[in-house]
C-alpha cells in the first residue's frame, strides 16, 4: 500500500497550506452532504446490518439512524467551529543570550486510526484530524465496510468539489492484512491510534513499529459506598449499564458496600427491565436470591470482564479500602465511579484511582469526547503518556520548537 501511503503524505503538505477558516468551511460542506446524502449512506449501513445478527450487542454499534446521522453532522459543525488547536503559543520565552525560544502546538502528520463496527468512527476522526491539519489514514473493520466506503467517498467527493486534497482521509481495505502494512509504515505514518477492544489494542502495541497511542479498553467500575444515596445510585447505575452496553463508558462491575447489601435489591431493580444478567458474587446473591431474576454466581473471570453485553458483574466489598483495591487489579484504566455523600470518600477516591476519568455521584457513560466539549473524540487514551482520557483536537497536535537570533554563536 505504499502508492496510497504516498498520497497520504503528500497531502500532509497541502493541508499545511489550508487556513482555518478554509478547513472550517470543508467541515461545514461535508456535514451539509451527510443531511443530502443521508439516504445513500443508511443504504450502504443497511448492507452491513445484513450481515449481523440483530441480538448481537454490537448490532446497535453498528447501525446509523437519520436521528444518529444528524447527531453526527452536529457534532462535525461543532468541531468546525472549535478555536483552531494549530499555532498556539506553549512557551515563550527570550534566554540570557538574547535567543526567543516558542513552543508552537503543529499536526502529528498523518494518523492511522483502526477501529471496529462503528461507522460514526469515520466521520469523527476525519472532523478532528482535518480541523487539527492531520491526514487520516482509516482502517475500519470488515462489519462496517460497506458503510465506511460510503463515507469516505462522499467526504472525498466534498473536498474534491472545493478544490482541496482528498487524500486528506483515505480508507485502507477491510482485511487483516492492512492492519500490519499500517503498523509497518515507517517514514509515512506519523501515530496509529487503535480504537476497539483489548485484543485489537494489545496487537497494535505489540507490533506497531510507528508510536500509538492506545485507546478504547473499558473495564469499567461502579462503587456503591456505605454513605451512597439510593435513588441516585439507581439511575447511576441504570444509566451507566444500559445507555449503550457496546460502547468503552459502559458498566461492568457494581461493587457494593456490605452495609449496603438489603438496598441492593432496590438499587438494581431497573436493570431487569433490560434483562441484564448479573454475575454477583456469594453475599450479593443471597441478598439478591429471589428478588432479581437474572442471578447466576460470579466466577474469577467476571471481574475484570469488558461484557459490551447485558451482563454485569457484582462485588461486595467490606470498606472503601477493598472497593480501591478491586479497582486498582481489575480496572483498565478507562472510567470509574463512586457514589456516595460522603466527601472524605468521595476525595480518597479521587486522589487514589488509578483512571483517565475518575466520577464522583455521576455514571460513566459521560466519558465522552462531545460530552466533554471537544465536539468528537478520535478515542479514550488509557496511558498515561501523552493524551490522556477523551482524545479532542488538542489532543492530536505536538508541539515544535521555534528559534529567534540575530547571530549569536555559542561558545
Amino acid at each position: 500500500m505504499n502508492p496510497l501511503f504516498e498520497r497520504a503524505r503528500g497531502a500532509k503538505v497541502q493541508l499545511a497550506r489550508l487556513t482555518d477558516a478554509q478547513r472550517a468551511a470543508a467541515l461545514e460542506a461535508v456535514a451539509g452532504a451527510i443531511e443530502t446524502r443521508g439516504a445513500q449512506l443508511l443504504a450502504a449501513n443497511a448492507e452491513d446490518l445484513s450481515r449481523m445478527d440483530p441480538q448481537n450487542p454490537l448490532y446497535d454499534r453498528l447501525k446509523l439512524t437519520p436521528e444518529r446521522l444528524a447527531g453526527i453532522a452536529a457534532d462535525m459543525r461543532h468541531v468546525a467551529a472549535l478555536p483552531s488547536p494549530l499555532g498556539r503559543i506553549l512557551d515563550d520565552r527570550t534566554l540570557p543570550n538574547g535567543l526567543r525560544l516558542r513552543k508552537q502546538s503543529v499536526p502529528f502528520g498523518v494518523i492511522g486510526v483502526i477501529y471496529e463496527a462503528r461507522p460514526n468512527v469515520t466521520f469523527d476522526v476525519f472532523s478532528l484530524c482535518f480541523k487539527s491539519g492531520n491526514v487520516s489514514l482509516l482502517k475500519g473493520g470488515s462489519d462496517a465496510d460497506a458503510s465506511n466506503r460510503a463515507a469516505v467517498s462522499l467526504i472525498r467527493g466534498v473536498l474534491a468539489g472545493l478544490g482541496l486534497p482528498e487524500d486528506a482521509v483515505c480508507l485502507l481495505p477491510a482485511g487483516h492484512d492492512a492492519v500490519g502494512e499500517l503498523l509497518g509504515a515507517v517514514g509515512y505514518v506519523d501515530l496509529v491510534i487503535p480504537r476497539g477492544g483489548r485484543r485489537l489494542i494489545d496487537f497494535v502495541r505489540d507490533h506497531a513499529k510507528v508510536p500509538c497511542i492506545e485507546t478504547g479498553a473499558g473495564v469499567v467500575n461502579t462503587y456503591f459506598d456505605a454513605a451512597g444515596d439510593l435513588e441516585t445510585g439507581r439511575r447511576i447505575v441504570l444509566n451507566a449499564k444500559t445507555r449503550r452496553v457496546s460502547v468503552c463508558n459502559a458498566l461492568d462491575c457494581l461493587i457494593v458496600h456490605e452495609g449496603r447489601l438489603p438496598d441492593l435489591p432496590a438499587l438494581v431493580a431497573p436493570l431487569a427491565e433490560h434483562n441484564v444478567v448479573l454475575y454477583a458474587d456469594e453475599a450479593a446473591r443471597a441478598a439478591l436470591d429471589g428478588r432479581y431474576p437474572l442471578l447466576e454466581a460470579a466466577t474469577p473471570e467476571s471481574f475484570g470482564t469488558e461484557y459490551m453485553d447485558y451482563k454485569m458483574a457484582v462485588r461486595t466489598v467490606a470498606s472503601l479500602d477493598e472497593a480501591l483495591a478491586h479497582i486498582d487489579r481489575y480496572g483498565s484504566g478507562h472510567s470509574e465511579s463512586i457514589v456516595t455523600a460522603d466527601e472524605a470518600a468521595a476525595a480518597r477516591f479521587r486522589a487514589e484511582v488509578d483512571a483517565a476519568c475518575v466520577y464522583v455521584n455521576a455514571p460513566t457513560s459521560f466519558t465522552d469526547g462531545a460530552q466533554f466539549g471537544l465536539g468528537a473524540e478520535i478515542g479514550i487514551s488509557t496511558q498515561k503518556l501523552g493524551a490522556r482520557g477523551p482524545m479532542g483536537l488538542a489532543e492530536i497536535t505536538t508541539y515544535k520548537w521555534l528559534i529567534d537570533g540575530n547571530g549569536q554563536t555559542r561558545p
